[in-house]
């Protein structure tokens, strides 16, 4: 295995400390869960940026580099779901465009098309990357202190309405996939 992958593999190793840091309550946990899921998100750029640089591109990363980030991700949304800090749709949405998407290139992949990350994808992660720190930041239990936003009436909490935002371009981006790979669901 070489280091690209071994970096890609740390992430997936972080993402249970991350849960467990999260979900347990002890002295400054919000900030140290926070802390590992950024060093966490971090090492997604770092692999790729070893595995392109140092000629390390295998096929064991092109599958478990996206694999990482999905599972760094839900299991952010899944967690905070169960602490009331976001909606449950905004996870079933997001994982559910993950899931349509693995499956769409599934799909290409038994056709022996390979459909490549797009840029509107990329920044789609960063997005729920900021998002999910500013739910730790600015959440019901923020990192950093209290703070609501009144919109129509109702009060959100800026992280509430970072994932609302990310949420939104997270379909943007899959109906986007779908849009352009269209072909490659249509029976022949």
């Amino acid at each position: 295995m070489n280091l690209a992958n071994k970096i890609t593999m740390t992430r997936i190793c972080m993402i249970p400390i991350f849960m467990i840091a999260y979900l347990i309550d002890f002295p400054y946990h919000n900030l140290v869960a926070c802390l590992i899921f950024a060093l966490a998100a971090f090492t997604d750029g770092v692999d790729g940026y070893v595995a392109r640089n140092y000629k390390m591109v295998t096929d064991f990363g092109k599958f478990i580099d996206p694999l990482a980030d999905k599972l760094l991700i839900a299991t952010a949304l899944i967690c905070f779901v169960e602490e009331n800090e976001i909606a449950g749709y905004m996870a079933v949405l997001i994982i559910a465009r993950e899931f349509i998407v693995t499956g769409l290139r599934t799909v290409a992949m038994s056709k022996g098309v390979v459909i490549a990350a797009s840029m509107t994808g990329k920044i789609k992660t960063v997005i729920q990357i900021i998002a999910v720190i500013c739910v730790f930041l600015f959440g019901n239990e923020p990192v950093y202190g209290n703070l609501n936003i009144n919109i129509f009436g109702r009060s959100f909490t800026p992280g509430y309405i970072a994932m609302f935002i990310a949420t939104i371009y997270t379909i943007y981006s899959g109906i986007e996939y779908l849009a352009k790979n269209k072909e490659l669901l249509a029976d022949q």
